[in-house]
């Protein structure tokens, strides 16, 4: 295991009734505060008058912005920012999914700044030194933007999906209540539990450093999703699937479990271009690009890893060949999402077109080969896309 250094301060209230402490955490901060949320669903469902009764006992002046997209676009983190800016807000509230919260963070570091929020994305990145803080109150399991340093952001004008990591970012406070994500889908709790699944497969399959402890927490999550997703989806108020699908989406991705590992993540790059594109849910593309970037990638050096997942996730007698026991693993990957989880299989699906392969692969690869498990060139990543029609 390398060396590394681990500091997560978000604060997080987990579980039914916490909102009680959400004026208080937010007048730590300040008193003028920036509510933004997406497309009204927290309307519909009653949250949206429970925060601001919150807020409202506080004494705590509101200011709103909605209709945060999925795959949230610049132009609502520049609205953000003019908001930030023009009404001098103290602190922000995002009240949704990873999309609310991605954007909201760069609203956030946007309103420390006079240039534009898109420099703080590509090879000539401006840095975020400061962000304004920041509180979530989470209603869909998935990005475990709720409790990490990350959030991507899309610009339809250049066609680009971007990310950035800074410190900054982290919000300062999480309420999880998994009672709130009840009202999700079928399919959003889906594509929610493919993405958790794609943030840890991307740093368990590593046949760089040992990660013996961390790798035993991954499978355990692993093994979290594959027994509780399927239950979410048939029983969408089960309160204990719901939990340990919320928990594990924040710890998948909050960095506990990268332990300094240096390799660079894989289908997530990938699936950016897919979404930037053709603005699929990004779960839904990752589902289609994990089992055929898993058979891509499988050969004898990577072998003992597809095992090892395939014996301590799906319970694959360990004693058959390694080869059998890898190839079954991916099969019963593609079973998981498909099957179990209802996800399409296929980019024929959902209309993504081979004559875009060759530019998304370029795009994919804009800083170099992606240095994953392993080593993908443009070809490559072409030749996956291939895979997934």
């Amino acid at each position: 295991m390398n060396n590394f250094v681990y500091h997560i301060p978000t604060k997080v209230y987990f579980g039914e009734n916490q909102l009680g402490h959400l004026g208080k955490e937010l007048a730590k901060f300040g008193k003028r505060v920036l509510l933004t949320y997406g497309g009204g669903s927290i309307k519909r469902n009653g949250l949206y008058d429970k925060v601001i009764e919150e807020l409202h006992n506080a004494k705590l002046e509101v200011f709103e912005l909605s209709g945060i997209e999925p795959n949230p676009r610049i132009e609502s983190v520049r609205e953000g920012v003019k908001i930030c800016k023009e009404q001098g807000i103290d602190v922000l509230l995002a009240v949704g999914g990873g999309s609310t919260i991605d954007a909201t963070k760069f609203m956030a570091a946007g309103a420390c700044v006079e240039h534009d929020a898109w420099e703080f994305f590509g090879a000539n990145a401006k840095p975020i030194n400061e962000a304004l803080p920041i509180v979530t109150i989470l209603t869909l399991s998935a990005t475990g933007s709720e409790m990490d340093t990350a959030g991507v952001i899309s610009n339809l004008e250049t066609g680009d999906k971007l990310g950035r990591l800074a410190p900054a970012l982290l919000p300062r406070v999480s309420f999880l209540d998994p009672t709130l994500t009840y009202s999700v889908s079928k399919y959003q709790t889906a594509c929610g539990a493919a993405d958790i699944m794609s943030h840890i497969m991307e740093v368990y399959f590593n046949t760089q450093e040992d990660l013996f402890m961390l790798d035993c927490f991954m499978e355990g999550m692993l093994k979290t999703i594959v027994k509780y997703a399927p239950i979410a989806i048939a029983e969408p108020e089960n309160y204990e699937a719901r939990a340990n699908l919320m928990w594990t989406s924040s710890w998948a991705i909050n960095g506990f479990i990268n332990g300094g590992k240096r390799k660079a993540w894989s289908c997530h790059p990938m699936e950016h271009e897919l979404s930037a594109v053709y603005d699929i849910t990004h779960g839904l593309g990752l589902a289609i690009l994990t089992p055929r970037w898993m058979e891509y990638c499988l050969d004898e050096t990577t072998v003992d890893k597809y095992v090892q997942y395939g014996v301590n996730v799906f319970g694959i007698d360990a004693k058959l060949d390694k080869m059998e026991i890898a190839k079954c693993s991916i099969k019963l990957t593609e079973e998981f999402l498909y099957e179990k989880l209802g996800l399409q299989r296929t980019f024929t699906e959902v209309g993504i077109k081979r004559e875009d392969f060759a530019m998304m692969a370029k795009k994919a690869c804009r800083y170099g080969d992606i240095k994953g498990f392993k080593t993908l060139t443009p070809a490559d990543v072409e030749a996956i896309f291939e895979m997934c029609l």
